[in-house]
């Protein structure tokens, strides 16, 4: 029954969206959304409303798109061939059962695997190691394989996790993890999980990380490779636990292992970095100089370098500047919020130059610190200069209203006036630079100009200026002039008669 639906759970990872909208809509579920809620949603209906129609659905589906695959896609073998699982504990064990024969001449044992080291996370401190990295051996030539490890716990071992605090409701900081990674005797490993892995603990399958969607079209969704939490699941006794491995023989070797650890949170790894990684004012001052110390076989010299006050990572003023040893540049990034962030998804690469950034590199800029609180909060850049010192960047817009409050040229300045009387358009007073009204008796062009009651010059703006370029000369200026006086001429419009004699009926 349990191995039917590990085997129905990894048919249905290899699904299509086809394939699985086919599912969903034969067993009465909603067939909308991404490929990834497809895939959340059709494993929660195996492992709720497991059945043997379901389970022939799922087959029928897998064998259409895989015709030649479904011979060695069983989860087990065939009952009457005897299984023997290799127990992948710390002590040695004679293995005469599983010895397999070649012409009738028994194989030579396997050489032991070479040592494993895997790579140490900062949010995991190992207290014990209670399965040392050990080699998942497929039993046949199937490509879904089982592997089984036991072990057992100490007293103490169990006084640790029972008294421990807890991360949040459920979740003990000391843990019991299962880890997984390629075997290779070179150099340290991450952690990585082999296809179809499937986790069982004492007949009970704990959770393991899904895969995370991508925001990028075209790319295929990233399963983060962390530590299994196993601790759940475990006897807290002296009891033997096993563990239950299933995963998918496809040519790549891994191996497995168990410890005891100690997991940190992202608050608690700060404090770890603000009391033992702490660059001070003056050496970051010398670093800054080094930068910028003048060569003379470069043709370019460089006066400053400019480090903006915002976070990379959320775009928010920095808390607490944090960069890398290894790092050339300057500019620096929250590490609260770099810590949060690879809390929940670990990447440790640098958000300025995404090199790798691991926490045993990082390091709290003190010059930049002292910095942060000098300058006003509206400081987004600073400078650095040669000497070691530094100014602040002000934006263009406030360099613009500093200047205007600092010196306010004069500009002509034109004054609108009520309209007239006789229903001219409005007179406008001409004015000097200093904005003080010009002479009373001082005209501004000829004919079109008088002087206002108020000082200023008025310009009449209904003059026709095209009757001077006609021939008429002075003679029609005068006519004008006297037309204005006698009051407006009536307005024509498109045809001969006066726009104010059509009556409307």
């Amino acid at each position: 029954m349990a191995a039917e639906l590990v085997e129905a759970m990894n048919m249905v990872k290899s699904f299509r969206v086809s394939d699985l909208q086919t599912l969903l809509a034969s067993m009465g579920r909603s067939k909308s959304g991404l490929k990834q809620d497809l895939v959340g949603r059709a494993l929660r209906l195996v492992q709720t409303e497991y059945s043997p129609e379901l389970l022939k659905n799922v087959r029928q589906l897998y064998e259409t798109r895989f015709p030649k695959a479904s011979a060695w896609l069983a989860a087990r073998r065939p009952e009457s061939v005897p299984v023997n699982y290799p127990a992948l504990n710390s002590s040695p064990r004679g293995t005469a059962q599983g010895t397999d024969y070649l012409n009738g001449i028994p194989k030579p044992a396997p050489p032991p695997a070479a040592e494993v080291k895997l790579v140490p996370l900062p949010f995991y401190h190992n207290l014990e190691t209670l399965l040392p990295p050990t080699e998942l051996i497929a039993q046949n030539s199937e490509k879904l394989q089982e592997s089984q490890c036991v072990f057992e716990l100490t007293p103490s071992q169990v006084e640790q996790i029972r008294n421990s605090s807890e991360l949040r409701p459920g979740m003990k900081s000391v843990q019991v993890v299962l880890r997984i990674c390629y075997t290779d005797s070179i150099g340290v490993q991450e952690d990585q999980y082999p296809p179809n892995i499937a986790v069982k603990v004492n007949q009970s399958y704990c959770h393991v990380p899904g895969y995370y969607p991508s925001n990028k079209p075209g790319v295929e969704p990233r399963r983060p490779c962390r530590p299994v939490n196993i601790t759940p699941w475990l006897h807290l006794s002296t009891v033997t636990n096993r563990v239950t491995i299933t995963w998918g023989n496809f040519g790549k070797r891994y191996s497995v292992a168990v410890y005891l650890v100690r997991v940190f949170t992202s608050g608690e790894l700060f404090n770890q970095l603000k009391h033992c990684s702490v660059e001070s004012p003056d050496r970051c001052c010398e670093r800054i100089q080094d930068k910028l110390r003048f060569d003379p076989e470069s043709e370019i010299a460089t006066t400053g370098l400019r480090v903006s006050l915002i976070c990379p990572l959320v775009k928010m003023r920095l808390g607490v500047p944090c960069r890398v040893l290894t790092c050339a540049h300057l500019q620096c990034f929250d590490a609260v919020f770099f810590l949060q962030m690879n809390e929940k998804k670990p990447t440790w690469t640098c958000p300025v130059c995404d090199k790798p950034a691991p926490f045993e590199l990082l390091t709290i800029d003190g010059l930049l610190s002292e910095i942060l609180k000098e300058t006003p909060e509206d400081v987004e850049e600073i400078e650095y200069l040669t000497d070691g010192s530094w100014r602040p960047i002000r934006d263009d817009k406030e360099k613009e209203r500093e200047r205007e409050n600092s010196c306010t040229p004069d500009y002509p300045v034109v004054d609108i006036c009520v309209p007239e009387a006789n229903g001219h358009s409005p007179a406008h007073s001409g004015t000097n630079q200093t904005g003080k009204p010009g002479s009373g008796g001082a005209s501004a062009g000829t004919g079109g100009t008088s002087t206002g009651s108020g000082g200023g010059v008025v310009v009449d703006l209904t003059l026709d200026d095209s009757s001077d370029e006609e021939g008429g000369g002075g003679a029609e200026d005068s006519e004008d002039t006297e037309d204005s006086q006698d009051g407006p001429a009536p307005k024509r419009g498109r045809y001969d008669y006066d726009k104010d004699l059509v009556t409307a009926y």
